[in-house]
């Protein structure tokens, strides 16, 4: 006869994970580079925490043919492409003046899956959020769980030109480090960057896993272009609503829905809000804070030629011609 067992508490699921993965962290290369110490696992560089949680991600979690996620390499523009997401889904649902982004960080409104459910529990309960589920993620395509490839959960890469992910990478660390760390060098971040080594890099692995995919399977994986929707935002807006499975009416493109959600997500909206000048945002419950006003610097294309020499931008470009020109991606530069 079958005996019921008592449900692991969460720190009883966060020690298991832990413990089991003590071994695999003592195993890996790692680095104190940037602000902390970075593990690098399946070919890619994470800390600690987001590394535990990305485990427990794959070996856990379960996908729905509906489930949409976002992905990105972090500072490609994830926190716009979270406003516009969620914008789209839920429009219409909401009067202007109680519209949830006026008064949530978009991090909030669209969790990250292996840092904000997972980093503290290897098993946290998905099913109660409702459906579609509606999910983000730094992961690479390759670490992803098998059950996203395997279903028709739906994915929306935004990429980014490697010198302003570079540019706007290097100022999120120096405002994360310590007050007790020296800022890291413009000169040490870049030779690190270009060696690969950087959260969730190398920046070229992590954008050639998503575009492969989306060559392979183009009705799961929808390849996005951040400096395509500084361009064009009217036309991406539309191609990401159908893609998710909500398009605008003519009614609504007549009535100026888009054009009220481009400006609800705008950089100077949210950049402007109180909650994102002032508040904070956990991710790993209380492992991770971060300021809101971190998440927005200057939301510009081009804005690394401030920043780099010559010499840089020739050896930044070189090294992208050669990982990914074979491929058919290339970046804009400028709009």
């Amino acid at each position: 006869m079958a005996t019921s067992q008592t449900p692991p508490t969460p720190q009883e699921e966060k020690e298991e994970l832990s413990h089991g993965c003590k071994e695999l962290l003592s195993s890996l290369p790692t680095t104190n580079s940037w602000q902390h110490r970075l593990y690098q696992y399946q070919g890619f560089w994470y800390s600690e925490g987001f590394l535990l949680g990305t485990i427990a991600c794959q070996r856990h979690f379960q996908a729905h043919d509906n489930d949409l996620l976002l992905a990105t390499i972090p500072k490609a523009g994830t926190t716009w492409l979270k406003a516009l997401a969620f914008a789209i889904m839920n429009r219409g649902c909401y009067p202007y003046p109680q519209h949830p982004l006026l008064s949530n960080n978009p991090h909030k409104l669209v969790p990250f899956l292996e840092m904000d459910y997972y980093t503290n529990k290897q098993t946290p309960d998905l099913e109660c959020i409702g459906s579609p589920r509606f999910f983000s993620t730094h992961a690479p395509y390759t670490s992803l769980p098998q059950s996203i490839k395997d279903s028709n959960c739906r994915i929306i890469y935004l990429c980014r030109n490697p010198r302003d992910v570079f540019i706007s990478l290097w100022h999120f660390s120096n405002k994360m480090r310590p007050e007790t760390q020296s800022p890291i060098s413009l000169e040490d971040a870049f030779d690190l960057f270009c060696a690969g080594i950087s959260w969730r890099g190398p920046f070229w692995d992590h954008v050639l896993g998503y575009w492969k995919a989306s060559l392979k399977s183009s009705e799961k994986v929808m390849f996005l272009n951040y400096e395509n929707l500084k361009r064009e935002p009217l036309v991406l807006l539309k191609r990401l609503a159908e893609f998710i499975g909500c398009p605008f009416t003519t009614e609504e493109d007549r009535e100026g829905v888009l054009h009220d959600i481009l400006r609800l997500c705008s950089f100077e909206n949210l950049s402007n809000l109180d909650v994102n000048k002032t508040g904070k945002t956990h991710m790993g419950k209380d492992q991770y804070k971060f300021e809101n006003t971190h998440f927005f610097r200057r939301g510009e294309v081009g804005d690394s030629s401030n920043y780099l020499t010559t010499q840089m931008i020739e050896r930044l470009d070189r090294i992208t011609e050669e990982k990914l020109k074979c491929y058919g991606l290339t970046f804009p530069i400028s709009i």
